[in-house]
């Protein structure tokens, strides 16, 4: 579920969604809390396929009860998890060979996939 709340000092007319004051009039995201149940759906939907959209997307928020923005963005979030994984477990081969990789190529391997670390509700 999330939890509702606007700008402090703000009229009834103001801003209302996931949002939280943080401040004076800073607002921030209240990050969505998945059910296990979800979760599970999410993880099976990724394991059959990394990129999902179109009607595939809607069908299955619609069918977990979340927004087609939450499922995109779980998506994209489970994507850059994905390769941060599979970086390591190269790097922990690499390791076991003695072979040292260069400290750099994690920040830039992730810079190039950037666009996928949304985390916010448009």
């Amino acid at each position: 579920g999330l939890e509702l709340s606007h700008c402090v000092g703000t009229n009834s007319l103001g801003p209302v969604g996931p949002w939280r004051s943080g401040g004076p009039c800073k607002m921030k995201r209240v990050r969505t809390v998945f059910k296990p149940e979800q979760l599970e759906r999410l993880e099976q939907e990724f394991l059959k396929q990394q990129y999902m959209v179109g009607t595939e997307r809607v069908d299955l928020a619609a069918t977990l009860h979340l927004t087609e923005t939450q499922v995109k963005v779980w998506f994209q979030n489970r994507r850059i998890k994905w390769r941060k994984q599979s970086m390591e477990q190269k790097a922990a081969k690499l390791s076991q060979f003695g072979v040292i990789q260069p400290a750099s190529a994690d920040s830039t391997d992730i810079k190039d996939h950037e666009e996928d670390t949304v985390d916010v509700e448009l």
